[in-house]
């Protein structure tokens, strides 16, 4: 981003005042002055927009350039089912970034984060970023300030006074394979080592930019360190820059990342059943049947006849699934059952269920036995005269 509408102002001797509004001229223009300068209605009161001052990230540096500044700012919108926000960024020298958008969804104020960065390649003395809201309510923050000064990493004469300081750095882990969540980071450390007792000023460099610096003393040797967070497949690396009293540069230290945000989905496991029913000479009916899966999981099962329930329970499948034949019934029949019916195995499983009927042949009892002519007429009379 081009700083020289700020700095030229500074070299006429423009007060900070002064620049301030030079830059308030460039972003509003006397209608939209004028349009602030009304007093809002009751109805456009209640639909309160406001947006924070903007945070740099880091708000004051010094090191090398180029470095990578970040910008965040909420903004906070009242909501009733779904209100679009237009904003733009507002920078100290007079331009402005693109419009942009995003929708926010529900019921009463939402707090929207805008974020932006910017890379700079040269000094920075005073600058600034605001916000401006443009819709639904036109509404510009206030200024947030931040200063970036260069200073490059060069060779300075040295005594034998001054200390000897040496950097080194690892990633831990250098390589990560799974999903790419907030809680998922990559750690950079990095030891700095010295002669003597020093203050050392260093910074991070990743993949180029500068995203961390620190001044620390060090009487033997210390720690630092950073970490990301990566939300896509990447690789690259990290280097420990010491700045002063002395300048001196780590090892690279490599990472790589693969995103496995989807993992293959695992394949239903599906049931079925099946049931068969006869019916007994005793007036009875049996009920046999079995289940077929086509993966592991538990599966419930339920025996009826006639829409009653006469027995339950459950069995398990191994991961490859299979079939198994599950206890059945036999029960006496009475009444209007022994006219014939239905006899049903219901199956739940982990993913589906089924069912499935047979029907049983109405009972037939055993016919009464029969009285013989032989059986049922009297004996014969005996006579004294005959048996003589």
């Amino acid at each position: 981003m081009s700083v020289g509408l700020a700095r030229k102002a500074a070299a006429f001797g423009a007060s900070t005042a002064a620049l301030a509004a030079l830059a308030a001229g460039l972003v509003a223009g006397p209608a939209q002055a004028a349009t602030a300068a009304k007093p809002a209605s009751k109805a456009t009161s209640k639909a309160t927009v406001s947006a924070t001052t903007p945070k740099a990230a880091p708000g004051a540096y010094e090191g090398s350039c180029p470095v990578k500044v970040d910008f965040s700012a909420k903004i906070k919108v009242p909501v009733k089912g779904s209100t679009k926000v237009a904003y733009r960024w507002l920078h100290g020298d007079g331009s402005k970034s693109k419009v942009k958008t995003v929708t926010v969804k529900g019921k009463g104020t939402k707090t929207v984060t805008v974020k932006q960065s910017i890379t700079f390649t040269d000094d920075v003395k005073k600058g600034w970023e605001a916000v401006q809201v443009l819709g639904p309510k036109k509404v510009t923050s206030k200024k947030g300030y931040f200063s970036v000064n260069c200073e490059s990493l060069k060779e300075v004469e040295r005594t034998h006074l001054d200390p000897t300081v040496s950097a080194r750095a690892w990633a831990s882990p250098s390589s990560y394979a799974g999903r790419c969540a907030p809680g998922a980071r990559i750690g950079f450390t990095g030891v700095i080592s010295s002669s003597r007792p020093a203050w050392v000023r260093y910074r991070w460099v990743l993949n180029g930019d500068a995203v961390d610096y620190g001044k620390i003393k060090v009487h033997d040797s210390r720690k630092v360190g950073f970490s990301i967070s990566p939300r896509h497949s990447q690789r690259g690396w990290a280097q420990l820059q010491v700045l002063s009293p002395d300048s001196a540069s780590s090892n690279r230290a490599y990472y790589k990342v693969w995103c496995k945000d989807y993992e293959a989905p695992k394949p239903d496991t599906k049931v079925s059943a099946s049931a068969h029913a006869t019916t007994g000479t005793d007036c009875s009916v049996k009920a046999t049947g079995s289940i077929t899966a086509t993966g592991a999981g538990r599966v419930t099962y339920r025996w009826s006849l006639n829409g009653r329930t006469v027995s339950d329970g459950q069995t398990y499948f191994g991961r490859d699934g299979g079939t198994i034949v599950v206890p059945g019934f036999s029960t006496a029949l009475s009444g209007h059952a022994t006219k014939g019916g239905v006899v049903t195995l219901s199956i739940t499983g982990p993913d589906n269920s089924d069912s499935s009927s047979d029907r049983y042949a109405p009972c037939k009892p055993e016919p009464k036995p029969t009285a013989t002519p032989t059986d049922s007429a009297p004996a014969p009379e005996t006579k004294i005269g005959d048996a003589l």
